[in-house]
């Protein structure tokens, strides 16, 4: 499927799991910690298959930088 964008799929899923797992009242930040984000983000990302382990890595260093400025805990607004 041409419209088919995995990165944009798994990001999607990310905010998804992000608003579940997070202990942020309704309509906050819905942060969750770095360790969590970073099993999830690479667990779907090896099943999706497309996303290869370099730019898993990478995008993971990103949002870790981001993470430690709050207390490693990443926000939806990091990715």
């Amino acid at each position: 499927i041409s419209w088919w964008n995995p990165l944009q799929s798994l990001l999607s899923s990310m905010k998804q799991a992000c608003e579940i797992l997070t202990r942020d009242p309704e309509g906050g930040a819905a942060r969750i910690p770095f360790e969590t984000f970073s099993f999830l983000y690479s667990y779907l990302a090896s099943i999706d298959g497309e996303i290869s382990e370099t730019e898993i890595n990478a995008f993971l260093e990103g949002i870790k930088e981001q993470a430690d400025k709050h207390h490693g805990m990443v926000l939806i607004r990091h990715f």
